[in-house]
């Protein structure tokens, strides 16, 4: 039997120590140990996007990180993401919105990957946008909608900030 280790995390802003084995991924953690299911596991060779997290501010494939290697990281899940008044974050919205999204399995990898760079979103080329995304598959949607959905959101949150 392999020796567990405990290693503490940041998730979702509150800290977490949990007991983990060295082989363990990331997203075994956060589905199976924390319950944080919204992070979905696909291929589990880093090649569809679905598991993608935030590790201190930057997307990465939770299937591939070892969660030793992350000791004391601060990691954002899709669960994360929403206001702390409960509404859906700008992005969620827009989603919704503009249909960016049919079965939804690869909706929670496409928002993380789009967290960095949202805001700007609406000023970039199809190409740029593109680029950015380009680690994320779905076999749904066709991408138009999820182009529309990211550009959109930067004017869910302007309309928010008009509410205040």
């Amino acid at each position: 039997m392999t020796e567990k280790r405990k290693i503490s995390l940041t998730v979702n802003g509150e800290s977490r120590e949990v007991d983990v084995e060295p082989r363990w991924l990331l997203s075994d953690v956060l589905r199976h140990e924390l319950g944080l299911t919204g992070t979905h596991v696909g291929c589990e060779h880093g090649v569809c996007g679905c598991c993608t997290v935030l590790i201190d501010g930057a997307p990465a494939r939770s299937c591939l990180a070892l969660a030793v290697t992350i000791d004391g990281s601060e990691i954002t899940t899709v669960e994360g993401i929403a206001e702390e008044d409960g509404r859906l974050h700008p992005l969620q919205e827009s989603f919704q919105k503009h249909h960016g999204l049919q079965c939804g399995f690869c909706t929670p990898g496409f928002l993380m990957t789009a967290m960095p760079f949202w805001a700007d979103a609406e000023d970039m080329t199809d190409d740029e946008l593109r680029k950015e995304i380009s680690g994320q598959l779905c076999r749904c949607t066709g991408y138009s909608g999820i182009l529309a959905s990211i550009r959109g959101a930067a004017a869910i949150a302007r309309e928010r900030q008009g509410e205040r």
